[in-house]
């Protein structure tokens, strides 16, 4: 065994337990306490599996599933940026880049490029792994506020336009799962809980 490479790897892997500390603006399901981002990835790469067959196109499963479980690793010195928090969104770039330094810079050379270039995909949104992570990225939140309500989206008084131009691109990894979101979003306008602009 390499100690070194070794001790670099326990010390990444002990990093990312803070991931658990970041809490998100979604509650759980029953009107739960707020997420985290651990938990967040983790339901996602679970839903990945369970719903690859709605993937506009063939996709690389465990690509895809760790894509999901590293995608906001960064957050850990970044921060969670709300969804619909347009000040927030302004600086989110610049701020992951350098947290993704920080962090992937912790691994010995191979598996920090290789865990770098899977945040960067899934960031460019280019390739069917990224859309269709994308898609549960954007889905789980939306099931999760949609099971408690609609209770987050009426509190921070989120209206249908802010909702879709998240989702601009959803259609491009799931068609299907686009027109879940869509009824699940008129429903919720229905409610009262999306505002209807």
């Amino acid at each position: 065994m390499d100690n070194e490479r070794f001790k670099k790897q326990m010390e990444f892997a002990l990093e990312i337990d803070k991931e658990k500390n970041i809490l998100r603006q979604t509650h759980l399901s029953s009107h739960g306490r707020r997420e985290n981002d651990a938990e967040h990835a983790w339901h996602m790469a679970i839903m990945i599996y369970l719903l690859k067959e709605y993937a506009n196109q063939e996709i690389d499963l465990a690509k895809t599933m760790m894509m999901a479980l590293l995608h906001d690793v960064v957050e850990i010195d970044a921060g969670d940026t709300y969804a619909y928090d347009t000040a927030g969104l302004a600086t989110q770039r610049e701020r992951e880049e350098k947290a993704a330094d920080r962090i992937f810079g912790m691994l010995p050379d191979d598996q920090g490029e290789e865990f770098r270039a899977l945040f960067e995909e899934f960031e460019a949104y280019e390739t069917p792994e990224s859309r269709f992570a994308h898609v549960m990225d954007n889905l789980q939140p939306l099931m999760l506020n949609n099971s408690n309500g609609g209770g987050d989206w009426k509190e921070h008084g989120v209206a249908k336009s802010q909702i879709y131009k998240r989702n601009a691109k959803t259609h491009t990894g799931s068609e299907e799962i686009w027109k879940y979101i869509q009824r699940m979003v008129q429903e919720n306008i229905d409610k009262g809980s999306v505002k209807d602009e």
